[in-house]
């Protein structure tokens, strides 16, 4: 007996951030943990280019092996859908990206729901602010790197600037943009 596909209905929020970045995403319940991070590395503007982990239920997936050291036994996230590890524990759970950043992200699944004929999964309906830049040091670099950005005075704002290729906008966000990306997903 196959078990019922269901989209759940997920809150994604950048721990710490002020005002808060987040993003409001559709997802199957059938998809693989692998695959939602894929699907969170786009809607929050990441380039995937660091270890990442999922902590459900006290218990953490990511890529096994991978700078666990003293940590804990990672389960591998290839092997896992989203519907059989949050069946388990509570609606709410984390997904961290970067162990150097330390970019904490908390899950919420607000709503289950039948899937939709017609509408192609992952979908993002909302979001505010736009992702910090990949290697900037956390929400401490952040900060850093926006004061800078604001005030073309500042002894780095040239420097970041050409490092982030100009001007950056911190209230940033357009829906339409992370749906493209969503759309070009295999």
């Amino acid at each position: 007996m196959t078990k019922r596909v269901e989209v759940y209905q997920i809150k994604v929020t950048l721990r710490g951030s002020r005002p808060p970045i987040w993003r409001r995403i559709q997802v199957r319940s059938d998809i693989t943990l692998a695959k939602l991070h894929r699907i969170l590395q786009r809607v929050m503007g990441w380039t995937d280019t660091h270890l990442r982990e999922f902590v459900i239920g006290g218990q953490y997936y990511g890529i096994p092996g991978l700078d666990e050291g003293e940590r804990r036994k990672t389960k591998d996230e290839r092997n896992y859908t989203l519907g059989e590890v949050v069946a388990a524990a509570s609606v709410s759970f984390t997904y961290n990206y970067d162990f150097g950043d330390n970019w904490h992200h908390d899950l919420v699944i607000e709503a289950t729901v039948p899937p939709k004929r017609g509408v192609r999964y992952p979908v993002c309906l909302a979001g505010a602010r736009a992702c910090p830049p990949e290697d900037v040091g956390g929400l401490s670099g952040y900060e850093d790197f926006l004061e800078a950005m604001r005030d073309p005075t500042h002894p780095e704002h040239r420097e970041f600037s050409e490092w982030i290729g100009g001007d950056f906008d911190p209230k940033a966000f357009d829906v339409g943009e992370v749906n493209q990306k969503l759309r070009s997903m295999r």
